[in-house]
């Protein structure tokens, strides 16, 4: 068996192009263009990057953006202080703060300052309360563009299986609680597995959809998969490689050429979960631009 390509890439300029029709239509009947301020703490070069890339992505969509771009030796205070300006601030719809913060930035305690109804990372634990509840006003971004993934290619995941190897806070937890609840697109039985996992293999052998978000490059194999499964990875990590121009190659967490013989379905790294994550980004945005027309 050689699984079928799941193109993030592809399935992504699909939501951006619904997102423009939406743009559109906000400017057009309520004159209101969704806004999107990010602020970026410090000079790291993997952070700058993605904001650039979300920058490029809400130019094309006709969403307003800007990046405050705050040094790495900022103080709480400046920060907060900042975030207090952008929840009052009518230009932007949505506030993100790009992680990893510096080391003596809290990061519970920067979060929980973004005004709820702005928190279009869905990182506030308002937001995250209303999630488990099942009435959300955002969806995390990364868990809502693998659903997405999922339900766009045929995959709906009511009734299925679903194990997720990882539990952080972005991915694993709110994607275990998207994918559990009783409506279209969830409904699935949900194992978390992690570090404390012992014998992992014998539960991702059980999944008829393996998410593998763990930050460990290519540790799901082509033996921890059972025969037809969809494979969604979600890793994404450097991995030195001199035979590279750059010294360097971006790996997922799943041995892509072995587990792609054994797969029905499968995420490529790059070009898989990524685009989509951005996507929802914009997908937020325009949501939370909405809102405030309905209020």
């Amino acid at each position: 068996m050689t699984a079928t390509i799941i193109d993030g890439a592809e399935i992504a300029r699909q939501v951006r192009a619904e997102v423009v029709r939406e743009v559109k239509e906000l400017k057009d009947d309520y004159d209101v263009t969704p806004g999107l301020a990010a602020v970026l703490l410090g000079d790291n070069p993997a952070s700058a990057s993605y904001v650039r890339a979300k920058e490029r992505a809400c130019q094309e969509v006709g969403i307003y953006t800007e990046t405050i771009h705050l040094p790495s030796d900022v103080s709480q205070g400046e920060v907060l202080d900042t975030l207090a300006g952008l929840n009052n601030d009518r230009r932007f719809h949505g506030i993100l703060t790009q992680l990893p913060f510096p080391r003596h930035i809290d990061e519970a305690f920067t979060i929980r300052a973004i005004h709820p109804d702005k928190d279009v990372d869905c990182l506030h634990p308002y937001n995250i309360g209303l999630l488990v509840q099942g009435d959300p006003i955002f969806i995390p971004a990364t868990p809502l563009g693998v659903q997405q993934l999922l339900m766009r290619t045929g995959h709906n995941p009511v009734g299925k299986h679903v194990v997720i190897c990882g539990r952080s806070n972005i991915v694993g937890k709110p994607l275990a609680v998207l994918l559990s609840q009783k409506r279209e697109g969830a409904n699935a039985t949900v194992t978390v597995c992690h570090t404390g996992t012992r014998n992992l293999a014998e539960f991702t052998r059980m999944a008829d959809i393996l998410v593998a978000a763990m930050g460990s490059p290519r540790a799901i194999r082509a033996d921890m998969v059972k025969n037809g499964a969809v494979v969604i990875d979600v890793g994404l990590s450097r991995v030195e490689d001199p035979s590279r121009k750059q010294g360097y190659r971006l790996d997922g967490d799943v041995d892509f050429e072995s587990v792609s013989q054994v797969a029905s379905a499968i995420t490529p790294v790059p070009g898989g979960v990524g685009p989509m994550t951005v996507a929802m980004l914009l997908v937020n945005t325009v949501k939370a631009a909405k809102n405030t027309i309905e209020e």
